[in-house]
């Protein structure tokens, strides 16, 4: 088994939100101050029922999402998803910890690999609040 050192920052890319259809789900609900009903979310995601359906299970075990379910004005169900606070700050520290994995493999490039606008990429500091 390989270990790790404690430094690493590969160790805080969780599975939870490093699938790239959870990293969509978690970009759209951060956007959005008063959640995103199931439809527009497979919309903006780009996802069929099923696999939304799948993810935001997972999210909801992690405690990063929750669901409420409402009527609309002609009395259909509707869906409403919603991020939890935990689930905002660990969406946000898993940005930063991906954020330090591309810093990283940056650079590792040599010169000539980096791509032309990288340097002004890693000359800011990712704001997240």
């Amino acid at each position: 088994m390989l270990k790790t050192p404690r430094n690493n920052p590969f160790a805080a890319l969780t599975r939870t939100y490093h699938e790239p259809s959870r990293m969509a789900i978690m970009s759209a609900l951060c956007g959005s101050e008063n959640g995103l009903c199931f439809a527009e979310l497979k919309e903006q995601c780009r996802l069929t029922d099923g696999n939304l359906n799948r993810h935001l299970k997972a999210l909801s075990d992690a405690g990063a999402v929750r669901l409420r379910k409402t009527t609309n004005h002609n009395n259909k169900p509707r869906t409403v998803v919603l991020i939890t606070d935990p689930g905002r700050e660990s969406f946000i520290g898993y940005l930063k910890a991906l954020e330090g994995v591309l810093r990283t493999a940056a650079e590792a490039l040599a010169p000539q690999d980096r791509l032309a606008n990288m340097p002004a990429l890693w000359d800011t500091q990712l704001e997240l609040k």
